[in-house]
């Protein structure tokens, strides 16, 4: 039977990617966004094995909405990315309460309420996979950006918990540190090595999602390789 995959947290850089390379493999795959017309366009482009749906994953009742739009058109989940991020790339002195506070909750609040629907899915069938995007920031905090950094280092930890706690009950929980720019869809070709193909970290992910559980992996990094990075 197919897989059913969410992505939480859709754009046209490694969402999309990670989008793209789940339907290759034969997923279903729901689209989870915010706002914007990019994930309509996408889930079209997609075909029938993927939907586009609306969701804050920092609101509990919009998030619990998504997931039954999603068993409804492809059933039980078995794979979920918690992929959404943000934060205002300030430091200590200028961020606000607000500005931190929305930094946790699109990094870790989001990822915990989608975790908690995926779950039960989970451990109620075969088990499944969950993966988290990390960022350098979540392994050393960056200067200038102290929500998103906490957000992310707050993710990590919730990664590492649950990987201990679910792992003996058959899910797979894995945390990507992408350490290193994204290459933008717009970047000309002579600067592409200075990025992160998104194509090819989507491949890291599916390895994830394959792995055979007796050597499943924890947390896995993956950079740019330039002679001076």
């Amino acid at each position: 039977m197919a897989r059913t995959a969410v992505v939480a947290g859709v754009g046209p850089g490694l969402g999309a990617s990670l989008a793209r390379r789940f339907v290759d493999e034969g997923c279903q795959v729901a689209l989870f966004a915010r706002e914007g017309d990019y994930v309509d366009v996408l889930a079209e482009e997609l075909g029938d094995a993927a939907i586009a749906v609306r969701t804050d994953v920092a609101n509990p009742e919009a998030v619990r909405e998504g997931f039954d739009a999603v068993r409804d058109a492809f059933g039980p989940v078995d794979v979920l990315v918690n992929h959404a991020s943000g934060g205002a790339w300030k430091g200590v002195r200028d961020i606000s309460v607000d500005e931190f506070d929305h930094a946790l909750d699109v990094c870790a609040r989001g990822a915990l309420l989608c975790s908690q629907e995926a779950v039960e899915d989970m451990l109620d069938g075969d088990g499944g996979t969950i993966i988290f995007t990390g960022a350098t920031s979540a392994v050393r905090g960056r200067d200038g950006a102290v929500g998103f950094s906490a957000g992310k280092f707050a993710a990590r930890g919730m990664a590492e918990s649950m990987a201990r706690e679910l792992g003996p009950e058959g899910v797979h929980v894995a945390h990507v540190v992408i350490d290193g720019g994204i290459r933008p869809p717009d970047v000309a070709d002579r600067d592409a090595d200075t990025y992160l193909d998104p194509d090819s970290i989507a491949d890291t992910y599916w390895h994830l999602v394959e792995q055979d559980r007796s050597s499943w992996t924890l947390e896995c990094d993956v950079r740019p390789h330039v002679e001076d990075f």
